[in-house]
């Protein structure tokens, strides 16, 4: 473990000291629980940016097609090809 020294205030000390008296753990485990909880969300997108995403998804859906269905999935098929011949690395046939 390392040592660390940080200021808080003292509403964050007093809630500190009471949270770690209420669940009978060290205030330094309340602090790190609460780091790694913090972390794990920190990661995921905020309400408004999933918002912001699902908008953009459904504004692309809307929009019509811009090339025939066929010419979509004759591409996709010349694609996984490709992968399954090594794509690029391969010089082509």
């Amino acid at each position: 473990m390392v040592k660390v020294t940080f200021t808080v205030d003292d509403g964050t000390a007093r809630t500190l000291r009471a949270t770690a008296e209420r669940l009978q753990k060290s205030q330094s485990l309340v602090v790190r629980e609460a780091v790694a909880e913090y972390a794990a969300r920190a990661d995921r997108l905020t309400e408004a940016e999933r918002r912001r995403m699902l908008a953009a998804i459904d504004e692309m859906a809307a929009r019509p097609p811009t090339r025939p269905q066929a010419e979509v999935v004759r591409e996709i098929r010349d694609i996984r090809r490709a992968r399954r011949h090594g794509g690029r690395r391969h010089p082509a046939e």
